[in-house]
């Protein structure tokens, strides 16, 4: 499966950079992704949950981030094992480039599943395939674009926010925004 678009992001370059390569901000972008630990330079190891069609997958695997040309362009790879579920492996090449309303963010999309998975057929696999790279690539432009501080809890009560709302708040912190 292959899926190229792009996204306009209301903020300047040098910080969307800076969040595409914060592995933080990576970790809450994943669709499912429950822990991520590493470096740019050695690979983050990761643990996803998803569910497609009717297979629901516990995957690990290492996520990448190579072919970086400074302030422009990189490539995410990934790849996954789902034990019994099968394998997901794919990688989206993303570009940057500066607009007057802030960056242009493109991505070329390619993926692939092996195993029980992939016997679920090529429509629903194309369908998840594209549901998560846009997934990933609206929750990157909301965390860069609308953060928001969170409001701190008044004392002994507890603060009811959505997880929209908790990932971008983190993401304002990290910048030191």
């Amino acid at each position: 499966m292959k899926l190229s678009d792009s996204r306009e992001i209301g903020a300047d370059p040098a910080t969307v950079w800076a969040a595409i390569l914060n592995p933080e901000v990576l970790k809450e972008c994943i669709p499912g992704c429950e822990s991520m630990t590493g470096s740019i330079e050695t690979g983050y190891e990761a643990a996803v949950v998803q569910k497609v069609g009717p297979v629901k997958a516990h995957f690990t695997g290492i996520v990448q981030l190579t072919d970086i040309v400074e302030g422009r362009s990189l490539r995410i790879s990934g790849e996954g094992k789902g034990g019994v579920a099968g394998f997901a492996k794919g990688g989206a090449n993303v570009t940057l480039e500066p607009i007057p309303s802030g960056t242009r963010l493109s991505y070329d999309v390619e993926a692939s599943v092996g195993g029980k998975i992939a016997q679920l057929g090529s429509r629903i696999i194309d369908g998840f395939a594209r549901k998560m790279a846009d997934d990933f690539f609206t929750r990157f432009q909301k965390a860069v674009e609308d953060p928001v501080e969170e409001e701190p809890a008044a004392a002994g009560t507890e603060t009811a926010m959505d997880g929209e709302e908790k990932q971008r708040g983190w993401f304002k912190r990290l910048i030191g925004g």
